[in-house]
């Protein structure tokens, strides 16, 4: 008959913050060992893939590393990924440029009359 194992922490309830697992230990004892969720990485807030060069932590672990870790040294580096940047800033540059050729032409117009 297979030995019992007996749970660890107070809460009895198979949920995502309880999975367990049994472990054999050294002297033979069966335990449960309590797994962590899974991290998941950080995602563009534009396009929604993972940020990379962002590491995958649970969100409490972003408090105990650095800064230099938790970004990417651009623009956006650690909301957006590289190719949402670009596309944002070549959009900003258009938008800009038909204001300047809007403005060029209504002059032209007033020139005429």
């Amino acid at each position: 008959m297979a030995q019992r194992v007996t749970l660890r922490k107070r809460q009895p309830y198979n949920t995502t913050s309880n999975r367990r697992r049994v472990v054999k230990t050294p002297g033979g004892k069966l335990v449960y060992h309590h797994i962590q969720k899974l991290a998941t990485s950080p995602k563009c807030g534009d396009c929604g893939i993972g940020l990379p060069g962002i590491p995958a932590l649970r969100p409490r672990q972003y408090a105990t590393i650095s800064k230099r870790q938790k970004t990417v040294r651009r623009a956006y580096g650690g909301s957006r990924c590289g190719d949402c940047v670009k596309s944002r800033i070549l959009r900003a540059f258009l938008v800009e440029e038909a204001k300047i050729v809007k403005k060029v032409i209504k002059s032209q117009t007033a020139g005429r009359k």
